[in-house]
């Protein structure tokens, strides 16, 4: 006797699926709609204690759109490295770029807040030593 793959064997053994019954087959399948994953994140950070880690990459997304728009000089020369207690830590790859982003610490500072929205009282501004 030959099974349903046409070899020799009890039939159906080759077919490991469960037996699908008609009320199965008559239930629709429920979906879940779509969702954005920017509405997922928050909700799966806080679950896993990732919502620090979260905040720190959004302010420095933030940080370097300010950059871009505000000192587009510095753009690369610079990164937040540092979310903790309010405070941002910028590194700056040079001595003359520490100095620029400090003495426009205010107007970045403010921007970030808005950018950001992230509780930042201040800009610590740190030279990299090369």
């Amino acid at each position: 006797m030959t099974g349903p793959t046409g070899r020799p064997g009890k039939e159906g053994a080759g077919d490991r699926r469960p037996a699908e019954s008609a009320t199965d087959r008559d239930r629709p399948e429920k979906r879940r709609g779509m969702e954005r994953l920017a509405d997922l994140l928050p909700q799966t950070a806080r679950e896993f204690g990732l919502e620090d880690q979260l905040e720190q990459a959004r302010a420095a997304a933030a940080w370097s759109e300010v950059v871009a728009e505000r000192v587009p000089a510095a753009v690369g020369a610079c990164r937040l490295v540092g979310l903790s207690h309010g405070t941002a830590t910028i590194e700056a790859d040079q001595p003359i770029v520490a100095q620029e982003i400090r003495l426009r610490s205010l107007e970045l500072l403010a921007a970030l807040r808005s950018a950001a929205r992230v509780p930042v009282r201040q800009l610590r501004v740190v030279a990299r030593h090369v």
